[in-house]
């Protein structure tokens, strides 16, 4: 009990004297220790990751899945950690609507087995997509977001310890300086308790020298961390290599039954035309033209060529 409420009460007074340091230095009355040049650069980098890779993985959210209303139901799956219902992507809907209308007017008649024809595309190119889903989720998707929500925390976690750690350095420096002030001006008799002052300096020095080694110690973790982004970026290149490589196929297999589709369609078209040639043929061939003289044409070849009954 006791060990707590030393804890406590050493919590208490750190939070004090880092608030009186940050309110002192934003008032321009405290000087501040500045991190070097290359770690700043190396935060920035970090922070600049962090936001273009949540900006890709948002977008590349709505790419997989454009309805919001979709998209914000998997999000509350994901934190209640629950499987999320399969649902049918819309060209197999189509698909579905396809083949039924196709049944519907006979499979037997040209625009029937065409409609089924279509529609069974239409469904496989659905699967497609949600294997091309799954697989951008898992090779691209997935890693990219768990930088943001993951790796970039606690490089934010270490970089806020580190400004705390810098707060106790800039405090402690503060306290020698003030204590040495009181110091030299009880050696000239302005303070009679010689003596305390000079425990004071000795014991601000102390503390100085481990704010010192906190501080520094922290940088190097700090920096570390920051570093250990340039590993990110080529593991998420690779990543992307991935998602590429995943989209490529898809519309390379797209492509190939869409292909394979429109030949199938061409030769019942095709079909189609030449059963109705004759028929048109028939009928025009059964026509017969009269002139305002009289005279029949017809097109039979036995006939006589002046169209004259003899």
């Amino acid at each position: 009990m006791d060990f707590n409420a030393r804890r406590l009460a050493t919590d208490v007074g750190t939070f004090v004297s880092r608030a009186v340091q940050f309110t002192e230095e934003t008032l321009g009355q405290a000087e501040k220790t500045e991190l070097d040049a290359h770690l700043e650069s190396l935060v920035a980098r970090a922070e600049k990751t962090k936001i273009w890779t949540d900006r890709i993985a948002q977008q590349t959210e709505v790419l997989l899945q454009p309805n919001p209303t979709v998209r914000i139901e998997g999000f509350l799956y994901e934190i209640l950690e629950k499987q999320a219902p399969v649902r049918m992507t819309p060209h197999e809907y189509l698909g579905e609507c396809m083949v039924s209308s196709g049944h519907d007017f006979g499979p037997g008649t040209s625009y029937g087995s065409a409609l089924i024809k279509c529609g069974n595309m239409q469904k496989k190119i659905g699967g497609m997509k949600k294997d091309f889903i799954q697989s951008s989720v898992i090779s691209f998707l997935s890693p990219v977001k768990s930088f943001v929500k993951e790796d970039f925390q606690i490089i934010l976690r270490e970089h806020r310890m580190l400004q705390n750690k810098r707060l106790d350095l800039d405090a402690a420096k503060s306290k020698l300086k003030r204590a040495r002030m009181a110091d030299a001006e009880s050696a000239v008799g302005l303070f009679t308790d010689i003596t305390m002052w000079a425990a004071e300096v000795v014991e601000a020095e102390a503390e100085l020298r481990s704010a010192q080694n906190n501080f520094n110690q922290q940088v190097e973790n700090t920096r570390l961390l920051l570093e250990g982004v340039s590993n990110t970026h080529s593991h998420h290149l690779h990543c992307l290599k991935d998602f590429v490589d995943a989209q490529s196929a898809y519309y390379a297999r797209c492509n190939q039954f869409t292909v394979d589709l429109q030949k199938q369609l061409a030769c019942i078209s095709s079909a189609l035309t030449s059963n109705r040639s004759p028929s048109s043929s028939s009928s025009m061939c059964s026509i017969s033209v009269s002139t305002p003289l009289g005279l029949t044409l017809s097109p039979d070849p036995a006939a006589d060529p002046t169209g004259i009954d003899q």
